[in-house]
């Protein structure tokens, strides 16, 4: 297998892939960087992506930076989380499939063992032995074991949530037997009590972590990762009241009016067609409870108006430091909206207390995310463009001279690490602590950041849960994994893909398909169960 090889050939190597033209003494002359990861988060769900959410700081960002209308993720959290972290495809770090917390007694890293391999170096590694301090605040989900978390793994300071969804009240009322690990550094703690917020948590922590950097000469990484807007449906009512009766009206009102802004904004071109309703959305005339579902609506809004709070407060404090000029920040979302459990939403504990609050643990539903992902198909988990495409926000006044345009070509969260390497000057290594360490995939996006194009057209693939996919410019293969027939799309004429052109040019099916066979048989992905 291609995959145990490319580790026997890197384990005789010894020398480094350098990223960076030229060595240099860390100094505040390199750019800080923040990036910030959305949990769950649709397409439409900002602003200046269409939305009717507010969203003034993200927004900000964007009208003094860069949206990007072709950012890819990798379907979902955990895997979005380890590409992200690494510069991998997911079954490279170890992580394909989902987080687990049981160990392989695998010899050879297993692509799905559920937690990142000692084959992958992560950006705190990267920046960090480059000089940079490295602090991160929010949720990890990419190793449950110790070995695998933040400070083990090249940050210098962590606060947040190991694990994935959580109560935002209260660690402790989760899911139903759900276990979860929340650490300050490698202390585990409960927090709880009146006033805790992951939301505000995660941001007051972030905002601490710029306090000590202030007082250090050195470049500053700090990644970011939210918990919103994740189920379950928890806000704070101040919060939730200002959406109270705005989504009266329904999801299918909400999408066309959300698929107008984004196509008067520039956001999306002519060749834009606004998708069908899903088959499993229910009619809004015909379901009994709205005021439920307006309230369900509600206090997503809430959560993403809270988290875009949060950046705000984190960028005014970057702007008071004197650093916001030189500061490169990246926003994003892990995956598409959240389509799981029911059309009108999931109860994982019986409601003892009023929707939105620590006494409930619901979702809302793919009646709404259906709108979350305007225009385009399906949702989270798929490798539809509905499941893999993320807004992307860059800002950066001393690199990006544009401002307030959008970026058509495709990117993609693998491209993060490269980006950082040569914006950071940072060495990417080939052996880290002894270990081999599997090369790159991505590529840097610092030509778009600055106004040109890459060099070549990009081939990139998916596979998550038996979800595949390939996109080799313009042409686009999905196949379900509830089937075993390829769908075939020309993204350059039909980017919301309904025209499934696969019986009528079956020979660039097969050549598309040829592609996939060749990638899940390299990063391992081929051995999904």
């Amino acid at each position: 297998m291609r995959y145990l090889k490319l580790l026997l050939a890197l384990a005789l190597s010894t020398s480094f892939l350098s990223c960076s033209i030229q060595e240099e003494t860390p100094d505040r002359g390199r750019p800080n960087v923040l990036l910030i990861l959305a949990d769950d988060m649709g397409y439409s769900d900002l602003g200046c992506y269409g939305s009717e959410i507010s969203t003034p700081n993200l927004d900000r960002l964007a009208s003094n930076g860069l949206r990007f209308s072709r950012f890819y993720n990798g379907a979902r959290c955990c895997p979005t989380r380890a590409s992200l972290l690494t510069g991998l495809y997911a079954h490279q770090a170890g992580v394909g499939g989902m987080v687990k917390g049981v160990r392989t007694d695998k010899k050879v890293s297993d692509p799905f063992q559920g937690y990142l391999n000692e084959h992958c170096v992560t950006l705190g590694e990267v920046l960090g032995q480059s000089g940079y301090r490295t602090m991160m605040s929010g949720k990890w989900h990419v190793s449950e074991f110790r070995e695998g978390w933040p400070l083990q793994r090249g940050f210098d300071r962590y606060y947040g949530l190991i694990s994935g969804a959580m109560n935002f009240f209260n660690i402790e009322k989760g899911k139903e037997n759900a276990t979860r690990i929340f650490l300050d550094d490698n202390e585990e703690i409960r927090p709880r009590g009146d006033g805790f917020y992951s939301t505000n948590a995660f941001t007051d922590s972030a905002l601490e972590f710029l306090d000590e950097s202030s007082t250090r000469d050195k470049p500053f990484f700090l990644y970011l990762a939210y918990n919103a807007p994740h189920y379950p449906l928890h806000a704070l009512p101040e919060d939730i009241e200002k959406y109270r009766g705005k989504y009266r009206e329904g999801w299918e009102a909400l999408r066309a009016e959300r698929y107008q802004r984004m196509k008067d904004s520039g956001l999306l071109t002519e060749l834009h067609e606004l998708s069908p309703p899903h088959p499993d959305v229910i009619p809004w005339e015909e379901v009994e409870n709205q005021d439920e579902m307006d309230l369900k609506m509600a206090i997503y809004a809430a959560q993403v108006e809270c988290m875009d709070r949060g950046v705000g407060q984190v960028v005014e404090k970057i702007s008071s430091m004197g650093e916001l000029e030189n500061t490169l920040i990246m926003f994003l979302s892990d995956n598409g909206a959240c389509a799981e459990t029911s059309p009108l939403g999931g109860i994982w504990r019986e409601r003892a207390g009023e929707l939105g609050s620590e006494d409930s643990y619901e979702s809302y539903g793919l009646c709404w995310a259906n709108a979350g992902n305007t225009p385009f198909r399906k949702f989270k988990r798929y490798t539809a463009e509905g499941g893999i495409l993320t807004p992307f926000i860059a800002h950066w006044p001393a690199g990006i001279k544009s401002r307030g345009e959008v970026v058509r070509e495709p990117s993609h969260i693998l491209d993060i690490m490269p980006t950082l390497c040569e914006i950071c000057e940072a060495d990417y290594p080939e052996t880290f602590n002894g270990r081999p360490v599997i090369p790159y995939e991505g590529r840097s996006i610092l030509p778009s950041l600055q106004g040109g194009n890459a060099e070549s057209a990009r081939i990139l693939c998916w596979e998550h849960l038996g979800e595949k996919a390939a996109l080799a410019e313009p042409w686009k293969i999905v196949q379900g994994h509830d089937s075993d027939r390829w769908e075939l799309y020309n993204l350059a004429e039909d980017p919301v893909e309904l025209n499934d052109l696969s019986e009528t040019h079956p020979e660039k099916t097969v050549e598309m398909i040829t592609i996939y066979r060749d990638w899940e048989d390299r990063v391992g992905a081929a051995n999904a169960d």
